[in-house]
C-alpha cells in the first residue's frame, strides 16, 4: 500500500511538471467569452499581473483560455481559425474513345439524389450532447496548434457580482503563477 502511494505521489508529480513545461511555452494567449463575463476580468488579471499578453486575434496566440472543450470548442476553433484546404487531387481527361460510366451511386443519369442516398443530417438533436463538454467553474487552457488541454482549474464564482467575478479571476491566476514560478530551493 505505501509503495502504491508513493507510486502514484510520483506519477502526480511527473504530470503536473510535464503541464508546466508545456504552460511554460505560452507567452501569448486568446479569451473565448464566458459565462458572466469572467473572460473579461481574466484578461484584465492576466495582463496586469504580467502573466501572459492577451491578444484579440486568435491567430497570434499560443493558448486558448475557455469553459468549454469537445464538439462545441472544436466548431469554434475550425470558426476562427479554418484548417487549409486539402489540394484537389490532378483530374485525369478521359480519352477520346472512352465513355463516362453511368452514374450509379448517389446520383442517377439527370444528377439528381436517390431516395436511397439521400444526405443524412448528422447534427445532434438538443440535448445529445455531452453535459463534460461544459461545466459551470472549469476553466481550461488549450494549446493553439495541438488543441491539447495544457491546463485547468475549477474555480466556481459564489456569484455573479463584479466583486465575486474579479476574485475568481484573481485567484485563477495566482493559481497560474504558482504553477509558473521558478522553483525554490
Amino acid at each position: 500500500m505505501v509503495v502504491m502511494k508513493r507510486f502514484l505521489l510520483s506519477f502526480a508529480l511527473a504530470a503536473a511538471t510535464l503541464g508546466a513545461a508545456d504552460l511554460a511555452n505560452v507567452r501569448t494567449v486568446y479569451l473565448l467569452p464566458m459565462a458572466r463575463g469572467l473572460d473579461q476580468y481574466l484578461a484584465n488579471r492576466l495582463t496586469n499581473d504580467g502573466v501572459f499578453q492577451v491578444v484579440t486575434d486568435v491567430s497570434k496566440a499560443d493558448a486558448i483560455f475557455t469553459e468549454r472543450i469537445g464538439e462545441a470548442f472544436e466548431q469554434k476553433m475550425d470558426e476562427l481559425l479554418p484548417p487549409p484546404a486539402p489540394p484537389e487531387p490532378a483530374k485525369a481527361e478521359p480519352k477520346a474513345e472512352e465513355h463516362p460510366a453511368p452514374a450509379t451511386s448517389a446520383t442517377d443519369a439527370r444528377g439528381d439524389l436517390s431516395p436511397i442516398d439521400e444526405p443524412v443530417n448528422k447534427i445532434p438533436k438538443a440535448g445529445s450532447m455531452s453535459t463534460i463538454s461544459r461545466a459551470r467553474g472549469t476553466i481550461f487552457l488549450v494549446d493553439a496548434k495541438t488543441k491539447q488541454v495544457i491546463w485547468s482549474a475549477y474555480e466556481l464564482p459564489k456569484d455573479g457580482s463584479s466583486k465575486q467575478m474579479d476574485q475568481t479571476a484573481s485567484n485563477l491566476v495566482h493559481r497560474l503563477k504558482k504553477l509558473l514560478a521558478p522553483p525554490s530551493k
